[in-house]
């Protein structure tokens, strides 16, 4: 088996049904509208994530779906991310998406995408699907399936402050932090630097009730500068670091040379890039050899 060094844990594929319409989905579905109404905004394929893994070398890619707010959208892409994956077993590792609005459906289709392969859920949009990260009798059906399963749960999270841009959306740190608190034994990974969330881990009571929460890195570049990786390192922790582009928004050679500009020591670019992902998805029965 070869070895694994970089592990992109953000990006997103589309079948190309949905490029083709995307002005109807974008005129029926909340979620999609704020990220793809304008047509700048580029979608890819499974096919074209792969050809940027090859250009970037990187070696695995967790490809996330989005937040639908309809339950049909979420299982017929689900079909088309985990059939993409089984195509590209060792390439491509597949999340699903849910609409936890819909408990009984949610739970349902979790199970079934957990049975074909997913390894994670995501990425929640808990604002623009109509629930909140903490509510926990909602949640507690779906947290329970992946807890058991050892499936990661990934959500959007944003700053509270700052510019705005398109599907910045009003999931702030207080969130993910209720849901930590009220699911300690669940894996979440908080999208985005975790909207800043991090920082609070100065605080001790914090730092502890997120031992079993992530940050990736995605779009590190439109939100803050290259010193983000050393002060979260610092913070919470090189081990709680997963390398993220959010491809196709951001190639995935340009969000590794941002991390390069962080000039991180070798053992922890190591942990960033990919074995922190190695270990989180391996839990899971996932076998990625290490680097």
């Amino acid at each position: 088996m070869r070895e694994v060094r970089v592990i992109d844990f953000h990006t997103h594929i589309m079948p190309d049904w949905v490029r083709r319409e995307r002005e109807h989905y974008a005129s029926v579905d909340p979620c999609f509208a704020a990220l793809y109404t304008n047509p700048k905004a580029k979608l890819a394929t499974a096919e074209e994530l792969l050809a940027s893994m090859d250009e970037a070398s990187v070696d695995v890619s967790v490809v996330l779906n989005i937040g639908w707010t309809s339950h049909e959208m979420c299982v017929r892409t689900n079909d088309y991310l985990i059939e993409a994956a089984s195509l590209h077993p060792d390439r491509l590792i597949p999340f699903c998406a849910l609409q936890p609005a819909s408990p009984e459906r949610a739970v349902e289709e979790l199970q079934r995408c957990a049975a074909s392969g997913a390894r994670g859920i995501g990425e929640l949009r808990p604002d623009i699907q109509g629930f909140s990260l903490a509510d926990s009798s909602l949640l507690s059906p779906i947290v329970e399936i992946a807890s058991a399963r050892q499936m990661v749960i990934l959500t959007h999270v944003s700053e509270p402050v700052g510019h705005a841009y398109a599907g910045k959306g009003t999931v702030t740190p207080e969130q993910p932090y209720r849901f930590a608190a009220e699911f300690p034994q669940a894996v979440l990974v908080c999208a985005h630097w975790g909207g800043g969330l991090p920082f609070y881990n100065l605080m001790p009571e914090v730092r502890q009730t997120l031992s079993n929460v992530y940050f990736d890195t995605a779009a590190t570049q439109y939100l803050y500068s290259p010193d983000i990786f050393s002060v979260v390192e610092r913070i919470a922790g090189s081990d709680h670091i997963l390398f993220g582009s959010d491809f196709p928004l951001v190639s995935q050679e340009r969000a590794l040379q941002e991390m390069d500009k962080a000039e991180l020591g070798s053992a922890t670019r190591k942990l960033i890039a990919g074995e922190n992902a190695r270990q989180l998805l391996s839990h899971g029965g996932t076998q990625i050899e290490r680097a």
